[in-house]
């Protein structure tokens, strides 16, 4: 299913599948890539969304702007941001 930015990362959020229009931010459920950087997961054991803070001032490498709006908007559904 091909949606906005901000409803892919809500089905992440809901364990379900979804990509954007030009597929650089999808998801599987579980596993969530900003173009083929994984920047967030889900904990196998308690469920948990845990996200990688590829931003600027991040702690994970800095990859582009692009990524760094992907963090922000997943920042809100994550339990965990690293």
């Amino acid at each position: 299913m091909k949606v906005r930015n901000d409803e892919v990362v809500s089905k992440w959020a809901q364990g379900q599948p979804a990509q954007n229009h030009r597929e650089s931010l999808k998801t599987d459920g579980k596993k969530l890539y900003s173009y083929s950087l994984l920047i967030g997961d889900t904990c196998r054991v308690t469920g948990k969304k845990i996200l990688r803070d590829h931003s600027s001032p991040g702690f994970w490498d800095y990859f582009s702007q692009t990524t760094s709006c992907h963090v922000g908007l997943a920042a809100r559904y994550a339990d965990i941001v690293g």
